[in-house]
């Protein structure tokens, strides 16, 4: 059995990651594939019981290097129980969030020393890099808006109740490393409409499968022209 797919999708809050997931994963599954979606902090039942800590807030007084060591502890056990296993049956794992928030959120906003991060990151992803990274971009008080109608009445939690300032960071840091990784990450324009931004996804995803072919791969170009 071939390798299978690793897709992350990143970006600030409110940019649409879970609700374009589901449609990609819905596109691929209709093609006649087996397609994992999962996220973090969270994605495995060790990395979800500290995803709470996380979102609720508990770990901020410890202070971002904590956070980052708790992050890092999720991730290990999300990737060795879940994403490389799912990759190595030949599945498309599709996963909201993963190494660069760690160097966004703790990196870049938490001022974390980048040497400190790049051990996190070795230890705990090894050689399970995306394939294919999206990173999905809008202006932070559009997405700020989206986040609030999202939770209603709920409280934000940890992240998304962090000033328009620190958002903007965020932002830059992803269009930063966007650019320092253009084989890896692709930037879509998350301001467009839902199924525009599904179409730039399903266009950047056959362009993966047509320049790493791995399984089934005519079918998953196909899936891909569902959107196309």
């Amino acid at each position: 059995m071939r390798r299978g797919y690793f897709i992350t999708f990143e970006g600030g809050e409110g940019a649409g990651k879970s609700t374009q997931i589901e449609r990609l994963a819905d596109t691929l599954r209709r093609a006649g594939h087996t397609v994992l979606a999962t996220r973090e902090p969270g994605g495995s039942p060790g990395a979800e019981a500290i995803r709470h800590v996380l979102l609720s807030g508990a770990a901020e007084a410890l202070g971002p290097a904590m956070e980052a060591v708790l992050f890092a502890a999720a991730r290990g056990d999300h990737v060795d129980s879940v994403i490389r296993p799912a990759v190595e049956r030949g599945e498309i794992v599709l996963c909201d969030r993963f190494m660069d928030s760690s160097r966004v959120y703790q990196g870049v906003t938490g001022e974390l020393d980048s040497s400190f991060m790049s051990a996190l990151e070795r230890v705990t992803v090894g050689d399970m890099i995306p394939d294919l990274t999206l990173i999905l971009d809008l202006p932070v008080d559009a997405g700020m808006e989206r986040a609030a109608a999202r939770r209603g009445k709920d409280v934000a939690d940890r992240y998304e109740k962090e000033d328009l300032a620190i958002q903007e960071r965020r932002r830059a840091a992803y269009l930063a490393i966007a650019g320092a990784e253009p084989e890896r990450c692709i930037v879509i324009d998350a301001s467009a409409s839902p199924d525009a931004v599904a179409h730039a996804i399903a266009k950047t995803v056959r362009a993966l499968i047509k320049s790493k072919p791995a399984g089934n791969a005519k079918q998953l170009e196909n899936a891909g022209a569902d959107h196309g």
